[in-house]
């Protein structure tokens, strides 16, 4: 089984480690608040634990999340589904219930992409387009990892990768972060460059 999205880019092998990115429907900038930050870290943990994926590395930025998943169960496909379904739901309750000023922008705004859609949904956060691709040598992880991990430089936020907590860049480098990873390789100074 195959999951296909909009551009044809497929997770062809269940149990690869794929560079995959999130991104929230017109790029809106949901996660400039940190309790849907933590909605995603906290869904992210419930993956590790209950569904068998592996995260070696991840960044979440305003509008859109990099990670780098793994899934042990062969299952990756299914484990995307669920967390953008779940989160999904989680962060449209939060806008919803609790103290939002631009409550009524955001919900109009995810109620306008979900009836662009065929699905059965009332809102729409995520994107369709996952855009996942294989991890394939070592040279390309090197790459995703730095790509990851200086998002938030690039985005002029910190002006060192670890600095910023939503990121697993202190892991690699500090050996700490919010959640647990799954190293995939020991980075050194030399390595980890942009």
């Amino acid at each position: 089984m195959s999951y296909e999205n909009a551009e044809g880019y497929k997770i062809r092998e269940q149990a690869a480690t794929h560079f995959l990115t999130f991104s929230v429907v017109g790029w809106i900038d949901i996660f400039s608040r940190q309790r849907y930050r933590d909605i995603l870290i906290e869904s992210f943990k419930y993956c590790q634990q209950n569904k068998g994926l592996q995260i070696g590395a991840y960044v979440i930025m305003s509008n859109h999340i990099h990670t780098i998943f793994t899934a042990t169960h062969n299952n990756l496909s299914d484990i995307v589904r669920d967390f953008k379904t779940y989160t999904s739901k989680a962060i449209t309750q939060s806008v919803l219930t609790e103290n939002e000023s631009r409550r009524e922008w955001l919900s109009y705004m995810f109620e306008f992409y979900a009836k662009r859609t065929n699905a059965n949904v009332l809102f729409k956060v995520w994107t369709s387009n996952n855009h996942p691709e294989e991890i394939h040598s070592k040279e390309f992880l090197l790459s995703k990892l730095n790509y990851i991990h200086f998002n938030p430089v690039r985005a002029g936020w910190v002006t060192e990768p670890e600095h910023y907590i939503y990121s697993s860049a202190s892991n690699y480098i500090q050996n700490k972060g919010l959640i647990e990873i799954d190293f995939l390789l020991r980075l050194n100074e030399d390595c980890h460059r942009h």
